[in-house]
């Protein structure tokens, strides 16, 4: 975010006055200045400040998507925009002004959280849309500003609808995206720097673990959903917890390469389509994560 500037919303409106009076002159360049005018002027009275953002605001960015932003036009959802506000939080106000990296390194953890709570299923997102976030910048955080607003927008062209999917899914199709979500979200946010295991086996080590424990979770919930190819996929995850504990516990890198490969293998998205057809859930695996599991 960035210190808003004044805007002037009556430069539209005054713009389509000074057309009408002087419509005597070429009558048909003067219905499409006018169109031209009203179009202007809607999109002036649509401006919001980055700071009074809402989740569930849809949006178009005034200029590039990315970098710093003093308003934002506000649409319809049902209206082509390319972004939508999923998520807000407040970082804690005692805090000193991090730096931008660590406004965004709070921003990269919490978003995916927030996100998740207003949109679940992240396989029904829209293509080519990513997350993105307003953040505080030095100066607005000198004036108290700590909001940070997580925004789903596309990296190119637009999209309609409105990504406010939690409030119609049913409780086992909820309970199934919030232990899978977990389980990618421990295997990323836990992913060690370093390439090889043999320069960081801790790290990896704790990623393991990580990722463990929240298959154990996700296990647990799906004890109590019926369903043959939930039943399947439950036992898929039970074989791929097992070889994740075993990396987890590994004496040494070639004993954790050996139960990686399996356990990895063992949570490609691909073997949840079926379970997740039979939950009514999207079946089509995102791209990036196809890629991954691809090889």
């Amino acid at each position: 975010m960035a210190i808003p500037a004044r805007h002037r919303p009556l430069r539209g409106i005054s713009a389509i006055a000074a057309l009408l009076a002087i419509g005597a002159v070429g009558c048909s360049s003067v219905s499409d200045a006018v169109d031209s005018a009203k179009d202007g002027a809607k999109k002036v009275t649509r401006q919001r400040s980055v700071f009074s953002l809402d989740t569930g605001d849809c949006y178009n960015p005034n200029g590039k998507a990315e970098g710093t932003a003093y308003a934002v036009e506000i649409v319809p959802c049902d209206e082509a925009h390319q972004g939508q506000v999923v998520g807000e939080f407040t970082i804690d106000k005692d805090m000193k002004y991090p730096g931008d990296d660590g406004v965004s390194t709070i921003a990269d953890n919490r978003c995916p959280v927030e996100a998740q709570k207003y949109a679940p299923d992240t396989w029904a997102l829209p293509k080519g849309v990513a997350l993105f976030y307003y953040t505080p910048t030095k100066e607005s955080w000198a004036t108290g500003d700590r909001s940070v607003s997580c925004t789903y927008t596309a990296e190119k062209g637009t999209f309609s609808g409105s990504m406010d999917t939690a409030k119609s899914l049913k409780p086992e199709q909820v309970t199934y995206l919030k232990g899978s979500n977990a389980v990618y979200e421990a295997l990323w946010a836990n992913q060690s720097e370093k390439d090889a295991v043999e320069d960081d086996l801790a790290g990896y080590k704790a990623q393991a673990k990580a990722v463990a424990a929240a298959l154990d979770a996700h296990l647990k919930g799906l004890k109590g959903i019926e369903g043959t190819e939930v039943g399947k996929l439950r036992a898929t995850l039970t074989k791929a917890a097992g070889s994740w504990k075993k990396a987890a516990n590994a004496a040494d890198a070639d004993a954790f390469y050996l139960a990686y490969d399996p356990a990895f293998s063992g949570i490609d998205p691909n073997k949840s389509v079926a379970a997740r057809k039979e939950l009514g859930l999207a079946t089509t695996v995102p791209a990036d994560e196809a890629e991954v599991w691809a090889g």
